[in-house]
C-alpha cells in the first residue's frame, strides 16, 4: 500500500516539476533599435521618414522623449523643408495611406537641414563626429584615427586614446609633433547655432591652451 501511495504522488508531482522546467528565463525584453538614417519632411501636418537609398516612408513619432518631432518642425518652419536625420527605433506595421509602417524613435543621434546626409562617404568609418564654429573647426574619430580639420590647415591627423568616463561622457587625447590636443564629448543636446542642427552629444576641444566649443554625434561605428 505504501508503495502505491508514493508512486501515485510522484505521478501527481509531475505536472508542477513539467511546469517548473518550462518557465526558467527572464521574460523578454523589447526588441534591439534599429538605427536608421535618411530624409525627414513634413506632410499634411505629420512627419514621414525615409531612409536612405530607400522609397519606403514612415510615420515618424517619438517614442522615448527624444523631442524629435519639436525639433524637426521647428527647423521645417525655419524654411529648411526637407531634413536630414539619424536615428534609431522601432519599425512598426502599416498605419495608413500614404506610408509604409511608422517608426518610433527611441535615439535621436542628429537632425539637420543642410550639411553631411545619406551621401556623406566617411560615416561607415566613424566613430564620432565634433565640429564648432567661430573660428570653424571639424574633428573626426574613425578607422584612419584622429583627423582635426580647420580652415587654412592642412588637415591633422594624430594617433589618440579614449577614455570612457561616468555618466557617458568620453575623452579623446593626443599628444604628437608638439601639440596638445583633447576632445571632452557628453551626452547633452546640442544646437548648431550657425545652421540649427541637432545632435545628442556637446563637445569641448582644448588645442594648445585653447578651448573651442561645440557639438557632436557617433558615426556608423558606435551607438
Amino acid at each position: 500500500m505504501s508503495i502505491t501511495r508514493s508512486l501515485l504522488s510522484s505521478i501527481a508531482l509531475l505536472p508542477l516539476l513539467t511546469a517548473c522546467q518550462v518557465y526558467t528565463g527572464k521574460p523578454e525584453g523589447p526588441p534591439p533599435a534599429t538605427r536608421l538614417q535618411g530624409q525627414v519632411q513634413l506632410e499634411n501636418g505629420q512627419l514621414l521618414f525615409s531612409p536612405c537609398q530607400e522609397q519606403r516612408r514612415f510615420l515618424l513619432v517619438d517614442g522615448g522623449n527624444t523631442g524629435i518631432e519639436h525639433e524637426a518642425r521647428q527647423l521645417a518652419s525655419d524654411g529648411q523643408g526637407e531634413l536630414f536625420a539619424d536615428l534609431a527605433g522601432q519599425l512598426g506595421g502599416s498605419q495608413g495611406q500614404g506610408n509604409d509602417g511608422r517608426f518610433e524613435v527611441s535615439q535621436l543621434y542628429r537632425l539637420q537641414g543642410e550639411g553631411h546626409s545619406c551621401e556623406d562617404l566617411n560615416f561607415k568609418r566613424l566613430t564620432l563626429r565634433a565640429s564648432g564654429n567661430e573660428p570653424f573647426w571639424q574633428l573626426e574619430v574613425g578607422s584612419k584615427g584622429l583627423v582635426l580639420n580647420r580652415p587654412e590647415h592642412e588637415p591633422l591627423a594624430l594617433p589618440y586614446l579614449e577614455e570612457q568616463l561616468p555618466e557617458g561622457r568620453l575623452n579623446f587625447s593626443s599628444e604628437a609633433n608638439g601639440q596638445r590636443l583633447e576632445l571632452w564629448v557628453a551626452p547633452q543636446r546640442c544646437v548648431d547655432g550657425m545652421s540649427g542642427a541637432v545632435t545628442h552629444l556637446s563637445a569641448e576641444l582644448r588645442l594648445d591652451g585653447q578651448v573651442l566649443r561645440g557639438c557632436a554625434h557617433f558615426g556608423a561605428m558606435r551607438n
